[in-house]
């Protein structure tokens, strides 16, 4: 990730407040959270600034979030961010921020859900909700999130083999399989519709083990809703991917729910190497996102499986 060359600090952002937003500037202010693209400070109790440190995505998203997080459909199930103040470039730090509301809970990759038939509904409650025809000026995905999952074989493959190399993959034959029945899936036809783009634990907040909140909406755009669908297999524990589906409407027509299998390869097999690189401390690690990774790529394994005559998989259990 290549960060500013000055840490943000409190102070930093204290003075950014007082020099734009002074009403906020007396609040209470603390880091929340580090992410991939922005940090997150707690500003008082009902608000959260962002402020990018992988310069360059991070400012897109940050604007792309104040501009359409207001757009979205009415009566999602799920707490998000909603955009407060927008702040501009300046002599003091060259890229825009963001005051948004705080959304409570705890990111999904350091707190599990549990609760599965609730978080299942919850879970398809916001995409239905959510998947709605975007207008035609809607931002399209960054690296093709939401368009012909075709588009990702060759990083999909490549990606494969080198985990497979490191040990990381029990059985890349039986994900080399599902991978390929996805791939092949025919495409979605459907008009363009919202998508979250990038449901993964550390986007997801529990409380008591039932979803609560959805944050981080920089991937947010319009396309096909297989890639935000593949959810049911990163977020919710095992056997609840069926309870998701009966609940999301309208349902998925068998070859949607194919691609949504493929999303769910992809971005398991990204949690899996942001979490090695995190267990060897490498710049852009996440040791947490590597136990979740492991635990839905068994699942989408084993829930093909099931399906077929091949004999059951012995995944192991993740390791914490």
């Amino acid at each position: 990730m290549p960060h500013t060359p000055n840490e943000i600090t409190a102070d930093l952002i204290r003075r950014l407040l007082l020099d734009q937003h002074p009403d906020l500037a007396h609040l209470p202010l603390r880091l929340g959270a580090r992410g991939w693209d922005n940090q997150m400070w707690r500003l008082g109790d009902d608000l959260a600034v962002r402020v990018p440190w992988a310069t360059e995505s991070a400012a897109d998203i940050l604007r792309k979030e104040h501009t359409w997080l207001p757009t979205l459909p009415a009566g999602l199930s799920l707490a998000i961010p909603v955009p407060q103040r927008l702040g501009e470039p300046s002599e003091r730090f060259p890229h825009p921020w963001l005051v948004t509301t705080w959304v409570p809970g705890t990111p999904a990759d350091l707190a599990p859900v549990t609760r599965a038939a609730s978080s299942a509904r919850s879970l398809a409650a916001f995409l239905t909700a959510l998947h709605r025809p975007a207008p035609a000026s809607a931002p399209t995905g960054r690296d093709d999130r939401g368009g012909p999952l075709a588009l990702h074989a060759e990083q999909f493959t490549g990606g494969l083999a080198t985990a497979t190399d490191l040990g990381l993959i029990p059985d890349p034959d039986a994900v080399r399989t599902l991978w390929e029945d996805a791939v092949t899936a025919p495409p979605w036809t459907g008009p363009a519709l919202w998508i979250h783009g990038d449901l993964h634990p550390a986007n997801v907040l529990t409380a008591d083990g039932a979803l609560c909140g959805v944050i981080d909406f920089g991937e947010l755009c319009a396309g096909d809703p297989a890639c935000d669908l593949a959810a049911a297999w990163n977020l919710l524990p095992d056997g609840a991917a069926e309870l998701f589906h009966q609940a999301y409407e309208p349902a998925a027509d068998p070859a949607t729910v194919r691609r949504a299998r493929g999303w769910a390869l992809i971005r398991a097999l990204g949690g899996i190497f942001v979490g090695e690189a995190g267990r060897h401390n490498r710049p852009g690690g996440k040791a947490t996102w590597g136990p979740p990774a492991q635990a839905a790529l068994r699942r989408l394994v084993s829930t093909a499986r099931e399906t077929s005559a091949a004999p059951p998989l012995n995944w192991p259990a993740p390791s914490a």
